[in-house]
């Protein structure tokens, strides 16, 4: 039927472009069959080439599905999805930004659109006594004991996003936009840069593990140019990125071809040279060489806060630099916790999907640790991830944070329409590409009063949320005042959820859960470092009591009285005849062959158990029981290697070059996306 109706719809079409063609004349003629001919060459393309199965099979027609696949994101995100569906942000969400940074009414009839019965669910809870709208609307001093120069942030500033990553008129809009509300300002690990400058807007100067703007020749830090900057009138703080939300772990390939003349001034790098962010820092590697550095910075730059910036990863982690902080007596001023929700111009989908803490749990865990190590009083924390209305603010704030960050919502504010083409140099408004002709769009001056309206109207929505919970001040806040949906049924507060250590905790009796953590984090390592139990020890047994049809002992009393039999030589098994031959019994897990594998490799391979037979069996060197191996992870994969049946030079060269029109990739570092990623 399909077919019919196919067959036939274009029968019809064909007479009716033909009647119109009669109807008009000779040029119509000549232009029909310009058309049929460019048809037939793009037919007899479609069936040679061999990257596309659709077109072989279908050519000419087959390009209408990469038509409609192009604008699929458009039309799901315009016309198909609902007010609360979209993603990253919903249709909701991205309207309050645009309203409120045009300065128009932001309000919205007839209720809800979110299901207010869904597990997981969260609302704040107001009082029956609400009280006045605090004025001026507060602020949030970061300074420690051995800042000199302390800060006094708002409740909401624009997070981290180099110049590379923005445009430079997005960039320009952005600062003009904080030095008219009075917010910080974020550089971005890409650099300070002249379009921070000049604009009335405070910085904080973030840098990550390229020290751009900051560095030696070979990529170190220096700090002569790092005083050079810290010290200028308009930097307030330094931040110390350790890793960024959406791709936690990574470092940075910009490519050579991508490194303009004003990106290579702003990161103090060659033109035309791979530019090389790695995914540490060389400055330092141990928890406690990091805060050493933290008190380097603060002296090169006159008493500034230093703060960190870092997506949790391991709760050992956040513990080993607790740990070094009272070693050392050098605590950061400020640590910002950036949540795995976060943006990112360009990362892996699976490091956005699935590396990374998110930054509720992020938070409350970085929250936790300073309380139960007596250090909170001293150090205030900023949350950064998917904030955008009040309301987030106020969770954030309840959830240990003292001040919020935000990326994306400042970019809507700038614009951005949620195209997700960050990393293709293709923004069609101009915010993150560096092509002159799209970023031109961008009017500076107007996008700087929007981020301007976007920040006043935010944080005074979230000081009016705050007002009708019946509290003045940030500090007022508590954990029940946040509740969430645990099932259908229930609803539970914060303080009932999850579990807030008491002042010093940690440093006097650490709670069940966080005691393994504690005795493993050490202030000279980063990363998990403690034993697995049951790689140590003797090795793995034979289970005593399938030896044994019936036992009134238990299994420890029975493993006991059966080495005790073997000690006085009691049950030794009797020596069998010569001429029969017995297989030697090979401990499980006591060598490791080369080409052998083990019993259960079919079925995989338990705890402790070997990746061979004995040497004589596999080939490989083996062990005495009672002496296991190190792990070694086992041989690592050859790229493009050819199987052991096929391993000829003249059927691997076959293998390969049996790639069709596609391009095998290269060996080389992966570019993290477009400029500034």
């Amino acid at each position: 039927m399909n077919n019919r109706l196919l067959i036939i719809g274009g029968l019809t079409s064909l007479a009716l472009v033909l009647v119109i063609a009669y109807l008009v004349g000779f040029w119509a003629w000549i232009f029909l069959g310009v058309v049929a001919l460019l048809l037939v060459a793009l037919a007899i393309w479609d069936t040679t080439q061999r990257k596309h199965s659709i077109l072989r099979n279908f050519p000419v027609v087959g390009h209408m599905r990469y038509l409609l696949e192009s604008i699929r994101p458009e039309i799901q995100q315009y016309f198909i999805e609902r007010n609360v569906d979209g993603k990253p942000f919903d249709r909701d969400q991205r309207s309050l930004v645009y309203s409120r940074a045009k300065g128009q009414d932001d309000h919205k009839a007839f209720g809800t659109e979110r299901d207010t019965n869904r597990i997981g669910y969260e609302f704040l809870i107001h009082s029956t006594a609400p009280v006045p709208t605090p004025q001026p609307l507060p602020t949030v001093r970061v300074g420690g004991p051995d800042c000199r120069q302390p800060y006094d942030l708002s409740l909401l500033n624009i997070s981290s996003m180099s110049f590379g990553s923005l445009s430079k008129n997005a960039v320009l809009a952005m600062n003009k936009g904080a030095g008219l509300g009075g917010f910080i300002h974020e550089t971005g690990e890409g650099g300070l840069t002249k379009f921070h400058r000049g604009n009335g807007a405070d910085l904080f100067w973030e840098i990550g593990s390229g020290y751009f703007g900051c560095r030696t020749e070979d990529g170190h830090f220096n700090p002569e140019r790092f005083a050079e900057k810290a010290t200028l009138p308009e930097v307030k703080g330094i931040t110390i990125k350790l890793s960024q939300g959406a791709k936690p772990g990574l470092g940075g390939v910009l490519p050579a071809a991508k490194v303009t003349p004003e990106i290579a001034e702003a990161r103090e790098v060659p033109v035309g040279v791979d530019c090389i962010s790695p995914a540490s820092h060389s400055a330092f590697h141990t928890p406690r060489q990091m805060v050493r550095f933290i008190g380097q910075l603060r002296e090169l730059s006159g008493g500034k806060p230093i703060g960190i910036k870092f997506c949790v990863g391991s709760r050992t982690d956040v513990l080993a630099m607790c740990k070094a902080i009272w070693a050392e007596r050098i605590a950061p001023d400020y640590i910002i916790v950036d949540g795995s929700d976060g943006g990112t111009g360009a990362a892996a989908l699976e490091y956005q999907d699935n590396v990374g803490t998110p930054l509720t749990e992020g938070l409350m865990l970085v929250h936790n640790a300073l309380v139960g190590t007596g250090l909170r009083h001293m150090i205030k924390i900023g949350a950064a991830g998917k904030i955008i209305s009040g309301s987030d603010i106020v969770k954030r704030l309840i959830q240990g944070a003292d001040f919020t960050l935000s990326a994306r919502a400042m970019m809507m504010a700038t614009g951005c329409i949620q195209a997700q083409k960050c990393h293709t140099n293709h923004c069609p408004v101009g915010v993150a590409t560096q092509n002159e002709r799209l970023m031109r769009a961008l009017d500076v001056d107007d996008k700087a009063n929007r981020v301007h309206n976007y920040h006043k109207l935010t944080v005074r929505e979230a000081v009016q949320i705050m007002a009708s919970m019946g509290v003045s001040s940030p500090s007022q806040l508590t954990t029940r005042m946040l509740r969430r949906r645990v099932d259908h049924l229930t609803t539970r507060s914060y303080a009932s959820i999850y579990h807030w250590l008491r002042e010093d905790e940690l440093l006097h009796e650490p709670p069940r859960g966080w005691d393994a953590d504690w005795r493993e984090a050490d202030p000279d390592h980063f990363g998990e470092h403690a034993p697995i139990s049951y790689l140590q020890g003797d090795g793995p047994r034979w289970r005593t009591e399938l030896t044994v049809e019936t036992s009134a002992l238990s299994l420890r009393d029975l493993e006991i009285a059966e080495r005790s039999k073997d000690s006085d030589g009691e049950g030794a098994p009797e020596e069998p005849d010569a001429g029969t031959r017995q297989p030697e019994r090979v401990p499980v897990g006591a060598g490791r062959g080369s080409g052998g594998t083990g019993p259960d490799s079919a079925g995989g391979r338990g705890p402790g158990q070997g990746a061979g037979q004995n040497a004589a069996e596999g080939g490989g060197q083996g062990s005495d029981e009672g002496s296991p191996q190190p792990r070694t992870g086992g041989e690592p994969p050859v790229r493009d290697a050819a199987p052991a049946a096929q391993g000829t030079e003249m059927n691997r060269g076959t293998r390969r070059a049996e790639t069709g029109s596609t391009p095998v990739v290269s060996d080389a570092p992966r570019p993290e996306g477009r400029p500034g990623s």
